[in-house]
């Protein structure tokens, strides 16, 4: 666990000392990019909290998450539509729907803790 706190503090460091500027034209493919991470790190976090994680299910969704994204972003681009809205929506639900998951997992471990323990109102 300290790896990775230590990883993170290491990457924001690094990130605040040397910040990158993208292009405007690159701000959806990051966005899309991002937001195809956040999808596979909720989506991880739900599996582990429900005990079903599984390294190659987390890291193929999240490449395959990335490619079929930025490839709808690519796509778009080059006919002149916004194609990435649809990956936009898709992955922002999936987010929530994971986020929604997480929440209720926690609070039903709190709620048991409570219970046997017996403090519970």
């Amino acid at each position: 666990m300290w790896v990775v706190l230590v990883g993170l503090i290491l990457g924001l460091l690094v990130g605040l000392a040397f910040p990158v500027v993208l292009p405007l034209a690159l701000a959806s493919y990051l966005s899309i990019a991002l937001l195809a991470a956040f999808d596979s790190l909720f989506g991880g976090l739900r599996a582990s909290l429900e005990g079903k994680f599984d390294a190659v299910t987390f890291a193929s969704g999240l490449v395959s998450n990335a490619i079929l994204a930025g490839g709808l972003t690519y796509l778009g681009d080059k006919l002149g539509v916004q194609l990435y809205y649809a990956a936009l929506f898709a992955l922002g639900y999936r987010l929530f729907q994971n986020l929604g998951q997480i929440r209720h997992l926690l609070q039903d471990r709190i709620r048991r803790r409570r219970e046997t323990a017996g403090t519970v109102p």
